[in-house]
This record gives structure tokens, C-alpha cells and sequence, in this order.
């Protein structure tokens, strides 16, 4: 997995890249909590994200829970099969799907 990071004053996007699973979620739990601090807005494109596993559901689940106390996250260019894993499991109920 491969994390590109655009931050500003107030935001940052985080275009996750690969497969996010057990081995990679911890990266991507360390990259979100380093850059989360003074921001109100986190965007995860998922536009090159091929799998992600419950590891990595709960990283997102994690951040969402974050975010709600200080402002908002949302997940911009969902594919097919990603978006199935969020439907399975009730994800797309309580995050933001661009």
C-alpha cells in the first residue's frame, strides 16, 4: 500500500493506494493520526484501492470516529467492490461515500 498525502491548514486527503489489510492498516492508523491534529476535514480517495479487509475497516471506522469530534471525514471514488464491503458490513450507514 502506498499513502499520498495533500494537506492544507484545514484539510487533508489521503489517496490510499493498494490493498489495505492487516499487514497495512497500522500504516495507514500512524499516517491519519499524524496529520489529523488542527484539521477539520480528512477526504480518503479511494479511486486506486483495490481490498480492504477489518483491519482496515476499523482504521476507517477509527478515523470517522475521530473526525465527528472535530469536524467531518468523507471517502471520494468508492469502486464496485469496495462500496460492496461497505454495504455488507453496514459502513456505508454511517460514512460519508462520495
Amino acid at each position: 500500500m502506498t499513502i499520498e498525502k495533500t494537506i492544507t491548514a484545514t484539510a487533508a486527503t489521503l489517496k490510499i493506494i493498494g490493498r489495505l489489510d492487516t499487514t497495512t492498516a497500522p500504516e495507514l492508523e500512524a499516517t491519519i493520526d499524524g496529520c489529523i491534529a488542527g484539521i477539520n476535514e480528512l477526504v480518503l480517495d479511494c479511486s486506486a484501492l483495490e481490498y480492504v479487509s477489518s483491519a482496515g475497516l476499523r482504521v476507517i471506522l477509527k478515523a470517522q470516529k475521530m473526525m465527528n469530534a472535530q469536524g467531518s471525514m468523507k471517502l471520494t471514488h468508492v469502486n464496485e467492490t469496495i462500496m460492496e464491503v461497505f454495504d455488507i458490513t453496514g459502513f456505508a450507514d454511517i460514512l460519508t461515500i462520495e
